[in-house]
């Protein structure tokens, strides 16, 4: 039922069927990752036949650098392997410092360059790979919790915003924090403080889909963005999630803890400006929670 994401994770997506046809399954989703630039660290999938990279909004791949030509390369995609082709940019497509010079099959590992742009190709056998490469560890994941960063939360919220303006997709967003975390760092020590981020962290990310975004905002708050997500998804996500921490043991040591979440859910409407306003909105409903006793949802 989902319609893939801009996996910043950014996913390379169609957005318009009548232009694209979506590929058949392959043995996993081969991707590219960037390697410079304000967007180091952003992984870009492929899930249709043909996806264009450049500078141009309009772009499967959207890379934002004056380097970059407006359309500058084009990859093509079969269940076997990617190819690429560059499309008359001004800077020329290089694969392993090789020019482009006709449609030419990308190998797992090799640097692709787009202007002054490097990316990595992780092919379809490879894709696990991804969350071991240092480069994409050290620009994405948060390393306390194991799960993304605020820098690649904020951003993977901001391009799942303009998707769903643009193409009129529904988007969610679960806002929460522990409940009397503090309690746990003056009672237990930092350490165990330390532990119960992490553990909460892996409950949730057990729960969200695969193409939700689970990040932490800061200290014991977090966000899950839920791409093509109504309210009504999103609400009965946030439950789950709920319930498992609410049930999960935390035993560190000799010390078996409890720990419950208070959550906020909100959907993005047309009044909302951006998408700081609907944080700010999922943000408001986790305080309802917070004032209503914990421990609960509010949608």
């Amino acid at each position: 039922m989902s319609v893939k994401p801009p996996d910043v994770t950014t996913s390379i997506t169609a957005g318009d069927s009548r232009t694209f046809r979506r590929a058949p399954p392959a043995r996993g989703r081969a991707c590219l990752i960037q390697y410079n630039g304000e967007a180091l660290g952003r992984r870009y999938f492929f899930d249709t036949r043909e996806v264009t990279l450049g500078r141009s909004p309009s772009n499967g791949v959207v890379i934002l650098d004056e380097s970059v030509s407006r359309e500058h390369a084009k990859c093509h995609v079969t269940p076997q392997l990617v190819e690429i082709e560059d499309l008359g940019s001004r800077n020329g497509t290089y694969v392993n410092d090789q020019r482009v010079e006709k449609r030419s099959a990308m190998r797992d590992g090799d640097i692709v360059r787009l202007g002054s742009i490097l990316l990595k190709f992780f092919a379809y056998n490879n894709v696990e790979n991804v969350f071991h490469d240092k480069i994409y560890r050290m620009a994405t994941i948060d390393a306390g919790t194991q799960v993304f960063n605020k820098a690649y939360l904020l951003e993977s919220l901001e391009a799942e915003f303009t998707f769903s303006r643009v193409y009129n997709r529904p988007l969610a967003v679960i806002y929460y924090d522990l409940d009397f975390f503090k309690n746990v760092n003056d009672q237990h020590g930092h350490a165990c403080g330390d532990f119960v981020l992490l553990e909460s962290a892996q409950v949730a990310k057990a729960c969200v889909r695969k193409d939700d975004v689970l990040g932490r905002l800061g200290g014991e708050e977090f966000v899950v963005v839920l791409p093509n997500a109504d309210w009504q998804v999103a609400l009965e996500l946030a439950e789950r999630m709920r319930k498992a921490i609410e049930a999960h043991a935390f035993v560190y040591e000799s010390k078996t803890l409890r720990q419950t979440v208070s959550m906020g859910v909100s959907e993005n409407k047309a009044e909302f400006a951006d998408f700081k306003a609907l944080l700010d909105s999922a943000d408001q409903k986790l305080y309802q929670s917070k004032h209503g006793g914990r421990n609960r949802v509010t949608g």
